[in-house]
């Protein structure tokens, strides 16, 4: 099985629309998929719900916020996404980070995210799976709007930062009319779609390698 959590100390980074993205995209790809939302708002659970009611490859929703997901992930799952609360720590996700493969870290373009992000990262390093490199970590760059000073000055800084970039994601009401019809990009297939979809295949393409990688 392969597993990836999506956290921030920072709320309103994204977090639930890159689960939901992801998620989505190994459903269509064939994988038998589960989603556990550990936020009590319970955003990419409704997601999940809508998602049923249509056409598209499926992705169990499960509730995560009580501690137990453990027990509601299907033997056969093959991937496995987190979704995580926010002002969530290291410590708060000690249960998760033991068991994913790769943690990935969005962080928006503003002086707020990055100071936030860099803190939570900060005291991620001390882990044991940091140290030993079991758990690896790659930071998405999201809602970029390129012509502004703001998110170039934000690609500068991350890209200096010690924790790889892995994907520079474009600011796009799609993600919003998506999420409401609980489907995502890789669920159509015409010129336009590709366009905002390409963005993420550097962060699959590590996403997948990430999953082939010896556990220690």
């Amino acid at each position: 099985m392969h597993s990836v959590l999506v956290a921030s100390s920072k709320g309103g980074c994204g977090k639930s629309t890159i689960a939901t993205q992801l998620a989505a995209w190994a459903a269509v790809q064939g994988r038998r998929t589960a989603l556990v939302d550990l936020d009590p708002q319970g955003s990419s659970l409704h997601w999940c719900e809508r998602r049923a009611q249509t056409d598209a490859p499926a992705v169990l929703g499960l509730h995560g916020e009580d501690g137990r997901w453990q027990k509601r992930v299907p033997e056969d799952t093959e991937w496995l996404v987190f979704d995580a609360p926010a002002g969530s720590q290291p410590a708060t996700l000690k249960a998760v980070i033991e068991r994913v493969d790769a943690l990935l870290v969005p962080v928006l373009p503003s002086a707020f995210d990055l100071e936030a992000t860099a803190g939570f990262l900060d005291a991620l390093s001390s882990h044991r799976r940091m140290a030993d490199g079991s758990l690896q970590v790659g930071l998405i760059a999201n809602r970029l709007r390129l012509s502004t000073q703001a998110s170039q000055r934000a690609l500068a800084q991350l890209v200096e930062w010690p924790w790889p970039l892995r994907a520079e994601l474009r600011d796009s009401q799609s993600y919003v009319l998506l999420a409401a019809l609980g489907k995502s990009l890789f669920d159509y297939d015409n010129e336009a779609v590709r366009a905002q979809a390409e963005p993420w295949q550097p962060l699959l393409r590590w996403l997948t390698r990430s999953g082939r990688r010896p556990r220690s």
